[in-house]
């Protein structure tokens, strides 16, 4: 039986973790033997490195892969946007089908990616472009297919979950705990990524295009991060019988097609998650997703989100799928594609206004101690068609107040005017925090 022949493009972490994968002894599937590496490209060839290779498979030019005719697939883990959207472009483009890990280039450029890989007779497979391990890209495509989803809620960044475990229950503050994290090689030097939550909207983008078959305007889709998360809002929510996550949600709208566009819900941020509820439990780095449709309920999917291994194995599943089609070099462009593997947009989709997004909130005020400032809260809510769940006083001290407010589902905007109106108050100091709830 013919080798299929692929190109790795990127010698860190995910690619280090690939190569001992496919080159390793482990008692795994045969066909994991019949996947031969031509070449690895890196920036510097004579680099010492931790994993022990055959100095011949190095190069540092990409095009010699991508224009190798005997080359069947391109591994893309190298990282970035710009250069990494190239490269998997030109390949598909030369007839290739490609294997990526990379999130930000398929949550920006998907809609472009997936037209020329059906242009050309190839696959672009992504398993391990979200949450690591886990297999969610082709359970969408395929198990799920029968289902209408109706919504997806998860913890989809294994860095901040990582933060947050730490805070919950070390009591350790944000910084150190995010100094942790880098240490152990959970978050990267510059954490802004995932600690203003713009990695969990990359992957919660890429998850709603395949489960609502629309395009996703990635740059509409509301995202706080946890950067502002106080130890005092920890102390708060474990008072009041939550844990806080950064949470990802993705849901159809109420409202029916608008002008034959789907409208979603969909948003990032910290969010209180009832103990009881399933994604409470869920530590570390682990990631965990939550996925309902209709005809099958809701299933929760759960595992590592990231590192070396998990994230190899989503890879090297990718390109065993495509050995296992016989994916061949100068595939024709008259080729029959799989339907199931690929991917097209069959609809329009629309992310709404985040002022109309309908959520539970959870606010703190820092207010003066002083009677009826409880009630004339209240009634600034209640003026601005806000409904409160719950509001009570935790904590005074030296003539000041805190209170803390928990909503009914409201929209965004109604919480936008009524915090200007809180703000505009003389008993109100400031609000010092406003988180989501379900």
């Amino acid at each position: 039986m013919d080798k299929l022949r692929i190109g790795i493009i990127g010698f860190g972490t995910v690619g280090k973790g690939v190569y001992q994968i496919l080159m390793g002894d482990k008692d795994t599937h045969p066909i994991l033997k019949q996947i031969e590496i031509a070449n690895i490209v890196v920036k510097n060839i004579h680099k010492k490195r931790e994993v022990n290779i055959e100095k011949n498979l190095l190069i540092n030019d990409p095009n010699k892969l991508i224009d190798d005719p005997f080359i069947d697939v391109i591994v893309e883990v190298m990282g970035g946007t710009d250069i990494a959207k190239d490269i998997i472009l030109k390949s598909l483009r030369n007839g290739k089908s490609v294997v990526t890990a990379n999130k930000a280039v398929m949550a920006r450029y998907g809609e472009e990616i997936h037209k020329v890989a059906s242009e050309n007779g190839a696959y672009i497979l992504f398993e391990a472009a979200v949450c690591g391990g886990i297999p969610i890209i082709e359970p969408l495509k395929r198990s799920l297919k029968s289902n209408q989803i109706i919504k997806m809620a998860g913890i989809i960044n294994g860095t901040t979950n990582f933060i947050l475990s730490k805070m919950s229950t070390e009591k350790a503050a944000f910084k150190e705990s995010l100094e942790l994290a880098q240490k152990l090689g959970y978050a990267e030097l510059d954490p802004s990524a995932d600690v203003e939550g713009q990695d969990a909207a990359d992957k919660i983008s890429i998850l709603s295009e395949l489960a609502f078959g629309g395009k996703i305007d990635r740059n509409k889709i509301d995202t706080e991060g946890i950067n502002k998360i106080d130890l005092k809002d920890i102390e708060y929510a474990e008072k009041l019988g939550f844990e806080i996550k950064l949470l990802a949600v993705s849901e159809r709208n109420k409202d029916n097609n608008i002008n034959n566009s789907l409208p979603l819900n969909i948003w990032v941020g910290p969010t209180l998650i009832p103990k009881s509820h399933p994604l409470s439990t869920i530590e570390g780095v682990n990631n965990a997703i939550l996925v309902e449709g209709d005809p099958i309920g809701e299933i929760m999917l759960y595992g590592p989100g990231a590192g070396s291994g998990p994230t190899a194995s989503s890879v090297v599943s990718d390109i065993l799928s495509l050995k296992a089609l016989s994916i061949k070099k100068n595939i024709s462009k008259d080729r029959v594609i799989d339907p199931l593997l690929s991917f097209n947009f069959w609809r329009k989709c629309h992310v709404i206004n985040s002022e109309q997004i309908r959520k539970k909130n959870y606010l703190r005020i820092i207010c003066e101690d002083t009677p009826g400032v409880i009630g004339k809260i209240g009634y600034i809510f209640g003026n601005n068609d806000v409904s409160i769940e719950s509001i009570i006083q935790l904590d005074a001290r030296e003539n000041e107040a805190e209170i803390v407010v928990i909503t009914h589902h409201v929209p965004k905007g109604n919480i936008d005017i009524s915090k200007n109106q809180l703000n505009a108050l003389p008993e109100v100091k400031f609000i010092a925090a406003q988180l989501n709830c379900i």
